[in-house]
C-alpha cells in the first residue's frame, strides 16, 4: 500500500470517547450513538424495567448497579466516517481505567446534567483531557426535564472547567416547557413535541422572529426569551473557531435530551464534520527509562505501531476468554501479520484481531491509524506494551500506573479453591482493574485500588466468573512506592532492613508499602541512594 492510500484510509477514522459525572446520561447518549450507526435497533436504557438493558453495560453488575464500571469499545460508520465510541466509566472508583482510555482518543463528549451542571467527576475527567489538549464537544443533557438557565449552565462551564463554550443550538424552555432547540446555523427550531424519527424531524422556520406563525407555534413569552437570548448570544459569545476548538480551548455545545433522543443526531454529525483525524505520538526509545530519548510517530508513517491500553478477561463467561485492546498509531495491520511485541522481543501472528460493538465481535482483515482492535491473549499482554512491525524498538508513552490509595487482603475461604483465587487476581490484576502486590515475608496477597467500588467488582466477578468465595481484610497503608537500587548489595541490605514493608507486583518489582508518609520521609532520609517513585514507569 502507498502513502497516498494509507493517507486516505486513516483520515476516515474518528476514534473519541464520553466523558461525564454518574447519572448524567453518558450510557444513554452511547446507546442512541449506536442506534444512528446501525448498530443496534433499540437502545436500552441503563436502568431498565423490561431486560433491555445497554449494550455498552454488558458486565453483569453495570446490569445490577445501572452505572458503567468497564470501558466499552464500539465500532460503527455514520457519515462517511469509521467511528470508534469508548464508553468510559462515569464512577469516580474507576478514573484510572477512564484515565488509560483517554490515552487512546482523538476527541471527547463531554456530558453536563442540565439541572446540575458541571459536578466533581466531570472535573477529574476534564484534567486528563487537559493534558492532551483534547478537543471536546458538549451536550447539555436531560433539558426536557427542569433544568439550569443556558447562559448559567454555559458560565458554569467556563468558570470551572475553563473552557470557553460556543453553542450550536439555543433551547427554547426547558422541562414541561419545553418546546425544542434553536438551530444557529439553519435558522430553524427543531420541534421536541413532534420529534418521533430524528431522521425527518419537524422544523419550524425561525428565520424571521416577528412572525406571527412562529408566536403562534412556541408561544409569546418563550418567543419574546428566545429573541432576548439570541440578542445576548450574538453581543457576548464569539464565533467558532475550528482552531481553537482542535486545541482544546473551545467547545461547541448542544442542548437535547439523550434519552428522548433529540437533539443528539445534530451533535453526531458535528463530530463527524470537525473531529480529529488520528495525530502524531510521542514514544521513547531505548533504554526506555525517564532518561531515553523522544521520537515522535506520524499516524502516515508506513510501519505499523500500535500500544495496548485496556485488557478484559472474560467478556464471554462460556469461553473464559481475554481480550487486549489495541490502538493502532501508524501504518497499516492485516489480518495474519507478524508483529513484534517490544517488551518480549517475540514476534507474534495475529490470525483473529478483532472490531467490537461492546461483547459483539467480528474479525478485522485490516487495520488502520485510529483504529482499536482486540487480540486473543492468554497472558502475554500487559496494559502499555508496544507493537511495531519490522522489530522497531519504541515505546508508546503515558500510560502509567499510580500508587493506590486503598488495600485489601485476599484469601481464600476453601484452601483447595488457592489456585484459581491466584488465577482470578493475577487475570484481573493485567487487566487494570486493580493492582496486585504480594507481601514478601509472608507471601500474602493484596489488592490496591483507586476507589472502593473497584473491591466490589473484584469479589463478584471472583465468585461469578471464577467460582471463588474469598475473604477480603482492610490493610492499613496509605500507599506504595516503587523502588530502584544502584547496587544489589544495597537492595538486599534495604529488603532486610524493611522487610515488613517489602512488596512485590505482579511484575516482580520491589515496592516499598507505605503506612505512613512519616514513615515513608523517614526511610528516604535514612537511605538517600534509593529512589521511591509513585508510579510504576520509575517516572519522576
Amino acid at each position: 500500500m502507498n502513502i497516498g492510500t494509507l493517507s486516505m484510509s486513516f483520515k476516515t477514522r474518528c476514534t473519541f470517547a464520553i466523558i461525564s459525572h454518574p447519572d448524567a446520561g453518558k450510557t444513554t447518549m452511547t446507546e442512541k450513538l449506536l442506534w444512528f450507526g446501525g448498530v443496534v435497533r433499540e437502545a436500552g436504557m441503563v436502568k431498565s424495567k423490561s431486560g433491555d438493558y445497554a449494550k455498552s453495560d454488558w458486565m453483569e453488575l453495570e446490569k445490577q448497579r445501572g452505572i458503567s464500571i468497564t470501558s466499552s469499545v464500539m465500532s460503527f460508520e455514520y457519515n462517511d466516517r469509521a467511528l470508534h465510541l469508548l464508553d468510559t466509566p462515569g464512577h469516580k472508583d474507576f478514573s484510572e481505567d477512564t484515565y488509560r482510555t483517554l490515552t487512546a482518543v482523538e476527541s471527547v463528549l463531554m456530558m453536563i446534567d442540565s439541572a446540575k451542571g458541571v459536578e466533581a467527576q466531570t472535573i477529574k475527567l476534564m484534567e486528563v483531557c487537559r493534558m492532551r489538549d483534547t478537543p471536546i464537544v458538549t451536550f447539555m443533557n436531560k433539558y426536557d426535564r427542569e433544568a439550569m438557565d443556558p447562559f448559567a449552565l454555559l458560565d458554569n462551564i467556563e468558570s470551572i472547567l475553563k473552557i470557553q463554550c460556543i453553542p450550536m443550538t439555543w433551547p427554547v424552555g426547558n422541562g414541561v416547557d419545553f418546546k425544542g432547540v434553536y438551530d444557529f446555523k439553519t435558522k430553524q427550531i427543531l420541534s421536541f413535541k413532534d420529534s418521533k424519527d430524528p431522521f425527518s424531524p419537524s422544523l419550524i422556520d425561525a428565520s424571521n422572529l416577528e412572525s406571527d406563525s412562529l408566536c403562534e407555534t412556541i408561544g409569546a413569552p418563550q418567543l419574546e426569551k428566545l429573541k432576548e437570548d439570541l440578542e445576548m448570544v450574538a453581543t457576548l459569545i464569539p464565533e467558532f473557531s475550528m482552531e481553537e476548538y482542535q486545541a482544546g480551548i473551545q467547545t461547541p455545545v448542544f442542548f437535547g435530551s439523550a434519552l428522548k433522543n433529540f437533539g443528539v443526531k445534530e451533535c453526531l454529525d458535528l463530530i463527524t464534520q470537525i473531529a480529529p483525524t488520528p495525530r502524531s505520538r510521542q514514544a521513547v526509545l531505548p533504554p526506555f527509562d525517564s532518561s531515553a530519548p523522544k521520537v515522535v510517530i506520524e499516524p502516515t508513517d508506513p510501519e505499523f505501531t500500535g500500544f495496548i491500553f485496556k485488557i478484559q478477561a472474560n467478556m464471554d463467561p462460556k469461553h473464559r476468554d481475554r481480550i487486549s485492546f489495541m490502538r493502532v498509531c501508524s501504518g497499516m495491520f492485516s489480518r495474519n501479520d507478524k508483529i513484534y511485541h517490544v517488551r518480549t522481543g517475540k514476534e507474534i501472528r495475529i490470525a483473529t484481531p478483532l472490531i467490537f460493538q461492546a461483547r459483539d465481535r467480528d474479525i478485522a482483515e485490516e487495520a488502520f491509524a485510529g483504529d482499536i482492535i482486540g487480540l486473543y491473549d492468554t497472558g502475554k499482554y500487559q496494559i502499555g506494551d508496544t507493537f511495531s512491525m519490522g522489530k522497531k524498538l519504541i515505546r508508546y508513552t503515558g500510560i502509567p500506573s499510580f500508587a493506590p490509595e486503598l488495600f485489601m487482603r485476599v484469601t481464600a475461604k476453601d484452601p483447595m479453591k488457592a489456585k484459581h483465587l491466584e488465577k482470578g487476581l493475577s487475570q484481573l490484576s493485567e487487566e487494570g482493574a486493580t493492582q496486585l502486590f504480594i507481601r514478601r515475608h509472608t507471601n500474602e496477597k493484596m489488592l490496591g485500588a483507586v476507589g472502593a467500588l473497584q473491591f466490589e467488582v473484584v469479589k463478584f466477578r471472583l465468585e461469578d466468573e471464577y467460582g471463588v468465595d474469598a475473604m477480603y481484610e482492610s490493610v492499613t497503608c496509605a500507599g506504595v512506592r516503587w523502588l530502584k537500587f544502584d547496587d544489589k548489595k544495597k537492595e538486599d541490605q534495604f529488603c532486610q532492613e524493611y522487610s515488613s514493608v517489602i512488596m512485590e507486583d505482579k511484575e516482580k518489582r520491589l515496592c516499598y508499602a507505605v503506612r505512613t508518609e512519616w514513615d515513608l520521609r523517614l526511610a528516604q532520609e535514612k537511605n538517600p541512594d534509593v529512589q521511591f517513585f509513585k508510579n510504576s514507569d520509575y517516572i519522576e
